[in-house]
């Protein structure tokens, strides 16, 4: 994978020693001290809005005043802004991921007709899809049962898990977690979520914290555990 190019119009890029080597990241108190702002006033859920804000600005699609409006949140009332927001990962379950690969394989296939390299289309942060909508309850009150439901589920949706066997192995940056493994809620909190993420970048591996698009409860079950890491981050920390 080619390493991410890294933006840093705040000069805030740092460097953290770990026992597992170098790491480099968005120091939030860099950015506090060059913009003169108090970082402990902001809640945690906003410092979270702020580095990954601060991680992914271009200028183009997230923008040095969109920083900077963060860094300066208030809870006074103001303007209605759009508050710019890059997730670090999805997560998806059968019903509502189907879709998406569908429109990623006809995104493929239309770049192809126009000759280009259809390999291109790749979603551009991690993304898993959890099979467990599809579950049906047929065979119940015996030993067989777990067995049979599966065989059953299997046979019900042949084509649907096939396609998307087919797109786990065409796409980057997609997974699949197979059927009776567990519920998308389970499976997203107990193995996915890693309270802080790693990728290539220019000059070394960047760390930053789990973020999540999700559907129902997922998105705020894994977005909570980032905002508690920063808070217990920051606890564990003494202020300045």
């Amino acid at each position: 994978m080619k390493p991410a190019t890294l933006h840093d119009p705040f000069g805030a890029l740092d460097t953290l020693a770990t026992p597992d080597g170098l790491f480099r990241y968005y120091s939030l108190t860099r950015l506090a001290e060059k913009l003169g702002i108090e970082l402990v006033r902001l809640p945690f859920s906003i410092r979270i809005l702020l580095e990954s804000a601060l991680r992914n600005c271009d200028n183009y699609q997230i923008t040095e005043d969109d920083v900077r409006r963060l860094a300066h949140w208030s809870p006074e009332p103001g303007e209605p802004v759009e508050i710019p927001f890059k997730p670090a990962r999805v997560i998806l379950q059968d019903f509502t991921g189907v879709p998406c690969v569908v429109d990623l394989a006809a995104m493929r296939d239309a770049v192809k007709r126009l000759g280009g390299d259809a390999a291109r289309i790749n979603p551009l942060v991690p993304v898993d899809l959890v099979i467990d909508h599809s579950v049906q309850v047929d065979v119940f009150g015996n030993a067989r049962a777990l067995e049979r439901n599966a065989e059953i589920e299997f046979e019900r949706n042949r084509e649907r898990y096939e396609f998307l066997r087919w797109g786990q192995k065409a796409f980057r940056n997609f997974r699949v977690v197979p059927p009776a493994t567990g519920i998308v809620h389970q499976v997203n909190l107990e193995y996915l979520a890693c309270g802080v993420m790693t990728t290539p970048g220019e000059g070394g591996t960047l760390a930053f914290p789990d973020s999540l698009v999700g559907t129902d409860s997922h998105t705020t079950m894994i977005n909570g555990a980032a905002v508690s890491w920063a808070g217990a981050s920051a606890a564990s920390r003494p202020r300045r």
